[in-house]
């Protein structure tokens, strides 16, 4: 019997490959009579580009860039498929793990250095950028990557505002003189394991404010702050980012990349089996494994077992 053993990480326990390891390691002292392969799976979350990275054989690169609250760090670029593609672990750069617990700021908290990625991405003169925004530490509907790309934001008598959060409600003008236009040619796919929209009681201020230290009023704040961000969006794209599935995703990041930068939504579990050739390893699989820290409506929602399900039942 062979056994295909493909776990996503376990939140705040063990890794997708930690994972894998210890049920391989489980049935080996079981004296079951098997063959295995541990396929560690991701689904747009915490590390699912350095997964994509090692199935595909890729390389790493370091940059210098900007944490969640302004500091320098290093943060790695990933480059697969002979050049061509550059993948980017948000968490690398603005991630809540980059901050203590008291630290935690999301009207302060800025995606600032996964724009820093980008554009070091488009320095290596990449076609395709892939975005894993899981684990983030920011509510900022991805100003701080705009204002990385150079975007300026500005207020009623057009004095420019710093790209935080804190400053969103005051936005009226946003300038796109500067804008690095290398990005609309090259096409970016965002990895989501969410299908959050922006605004409302299941937006990203509201679901995913407190978990990075929103209080109640701050998650008040942060929806108005980005319902006027959508709105200025509007005026300067034609686009409604509050009806863009996934847009919450990443405290809006997922909305603005859409708009703004054209990229593909796409549910992170279904894509990550697509581009690393999940169907070749189950078809000599007779039985699979797989799991996640919670199983729960979540996991309905598209969440990494679930994907690995349906290809599963499609066999």
């Amino acid at each position: 019997m062979h056994i295909l053993i493909a776990p996503n990480a376990f939140k705040h326990s063990l890794t997708a490959n930690e994972t894998a390891d210890a049920i391989q390691e489980g049935l080996k002292r079981s004296g079951l009579n098997f063959t295995s392969e541990c396929f560690p799976i991701a689904d747009g979350g915490d590390g699912t580009g350095h997964l994509i990275v090692e199935k595909c054989g890729g390389v790493w690169h370091e940059y210098e860039v900007h944490d969640p609250l302004g500091r320098l760090i290093k943060a790695s670029l990933g480059i697969i498929d002979r050049g061509k593609t550059a993948v980017i672990e948000m968490a690398d750069a603005s991630g809540i793990r980059l901050l203590n617990p008291e630290e935690r700021s999301p009207l302060m908290a800025s995606s600032l250095g996964t724009g820093e990625l980008i554009r070091f991405a488009l320095d290596r003169q990449v076609e395709r950028i892939i975005i894993g925004l899981g684990g983030s530490a920011t509510v900022d509907g991805g100003i701080g990557i705009l204002s990385a790309l150079g975007v300026k934001f500005k207020d009623a008598d057009g004095l420019e505002l710093a790209a935080l959060p804190l400053n969103m409600s005051r936005f009226r003008q946003i300038d796109n003189s500067a804008f690095d236009e290398r990005v609309l040619k090259c096409h970016i796919t965002v990895l989501c394991d969410v299908d959050n929209l922006l605004l409302g009681e299941q937006g990203s201020a509201a679901v995913f404010g407190p978990q990075k230290g929103a209080s109640p009023e701050d998650v008040k704040f942060l929806d108005l702050a980005l319902t006027n961000l959508s709105d200025l969006a509007f005026k300067s794209t034609g686009i409604k980012m509050n009806e863009i599935i996934h847009g919450g995703a990443a405290g809006g990041i997922a909305a603005t990349l859409r708009a703004f930068l054209n990229a593909e939504l796409v549910n992170g579990g279904e894509h990550f089996l697509q581009i690393t050739g999940f169907k070749e390893s189950l078809k000599n699989a007779d039985l699979l494994i797989t799991g996640e820290g919670s199983l729960d409506e979540q996991t309905l929602q598209g969440k990494g077992p679930f994907a690995v399900a349906k290809y599963a039942k499609e066999k």
